[in-house]
């Protein structure tokens, strides 16, 4: 069947990968064996309500299950046995910090017959922030707000977060011995590497405080004299890998961004569009990656170089935006606005985040067509100026091309799509 509505198409593509992630699809096949003992249920992310709540429809009743998990304001999940606390993302709040507490102080008095199962999305870097000693929640809140403005990307962010907290890189882990540690991850970071995805909190960490230290002064992001004599002393650094305390440790990495990719293809195809996947792990800025790919799309509408029309590009991975203007923006925006400026090809794109929410605001991201710099120019708009400010969700919401879906319930991160018709 022809495709007579591309940004309908473009929806069920977003669609269909989202749906191929979902915790009730993607815990379930991972759960352990009831242990011997209890079993304690800890997690964090924007993913964790959702994650327990799929642990509580498939655990035996007759098996005790008890604990406590946090996620973002608004992504709760109705769960019985499994307490949901939120708290604040990106940039932690008071709540972040109690609720690291609440969780550190549930792993007291374990047995070695009991089973921590510890369930981690993307978001859990904030949601779980219990400073180091002689650290504030002030100190890691200003840092992170510096971080994200940055340009860093997730990785290096997580670095720097995990030396300055009690709680991640593996400190999480060591807190619940004897008792055996399984983690379910549901993945948001390009790799998949599992000390990443939300700082690694039960998971062995290769990063160091002196990698920690460079990324700050890479980004020229200025620290308190407290801070740095914390990052410069052999006390904050993290369990590495090897470490016998974590050996008894295993973590499935059970949702990703190439699943998501898998699933929007395999839509495509069942419509007759040839599916071209970039790949899963795009990193840089959003606005030279979205020139990267109007080249690629340029390419195809001019040469059917390297696929035929009808196609679509298919990405996904995290960019990052280095902010230099006050508009109300979103990774997903941006990229989508650099693209609008660069499409001289007839196409529909859209750009969406997983989690359903694009950087702080209310929306998933946006759509666009060949028609949006027209659309633009009707309204008196200039594409090139919103970027310059940072400020793709003004420029959509204008016209009136974002996309809303509320919290997913989900994250593996960004999700790019460029349909390309016959």
């Amino acid at each position: 069947m022809p495709i007579t509505d591309p940004a309908a198409f473009l929806k069920e593509l977003f669609g269909a990968a989202v749906a191929a992630v979902s915790p009730a699809v993607c815990v379930p096949p991972h759960l352990p064996a009831p242990p011997r003992g209890r079993t304690l249920v800890i997690g964090a992310g924007k993913a964790a309500a959702a994650m327990a709540a799929a642990v509580e429809a498939h655990w035996p009743a007759d098996r005790p299950l008890a604990g406590v998990v946090v996620t973002r304001y608004g992504h709760g999940a109705k769960t019985q046995r499994i307490r949901v606390i939120e708290a604040a993302h990106p940039v932690p709040d008071a709540a972040s910090e109690a609720a690291a507490g609440d969780l550190l102080a549930q792993l007291s008095g374990l047995a070695t017959a009991d089973l921590v199962l510890c369930l981690i999305s993307g978001g859990g870097s904030a949601l779980l922030a219990l400073p180091a000693p002689g650290l504030t929640l002030a100190d890691k809140q200003a840092i992170n707000r510096a971080l994200l403005k940055s340009g860093a990307n997730i990785g290096e962010m997580n670095c720097v977060r995990k030396h300055l907290s009690a709680i991640k890189g593996g400190r999480l882990a060591l807190a619940a011995a004897p008792a055996r540690v399984v983690t379910l991850a549901i993945s948001d970071v390009p790799g998949d590497d599992a000390f990443v995805i939300a700082s690694g909190p039960t998971v062995a960490d290769p990063t160091t405080r002196e990698q920690a230290l460079a990324i700050l002064a890479r980004y020229r992001i200025d620290v308190p004299a407290h801070v740095r004599a914390h990052l410069a002393s052999p006390r904050c650094e993290t369990p590495k890998p090897g470490d016998p305390r974590l050996a008894g440790g295993e973590t499935r990495v059970i949702a990703t961004a190439q699943q998501a990719l898998q699933a929007a293809a395999a839509h495509a195809r069942s419509r007759g569009v040839a599916p071209l996947l970039l790949g899963d792990n795009i990193e840089g800025e959003s606005r030279d990656i979205a020139l990267m790919h109007a080249a690629i799309a340029r390419q195809i509408a001019r040469h059917g170089e390297p696929i035929q029309r009808p196609c679509v590009i298919l990405s996904g991975g995290e960019t990052t935006v280095t902010v230099r203007g006050d508009g109300r923006g979103g990774r997903n925006a941006e990229f989508l606005l650099a693209l609008a400026g660069a499409m001289d090809f007839p196409a529909w794109a859209l750009a969406c985040d997983t989690d359903g929410i694009d950087g702080t605001e209310d929306n998933a991201g946006a759509w666009c067509g060949p028609d949006i710099r027209q659309q633009a120019a009707a309204r008196g708009i200039d594409p090139a100026d919103y970027l310059d400010r940072n400020d793709g969700y003004s420029f959509f919401a204008a016209l009136d091309k974002l996309i809303v879906t509320g919290p997913t319930h989900t994250n593996v991160n960004d999700f790019r799509a460029i349909y390309l018709p016959a």
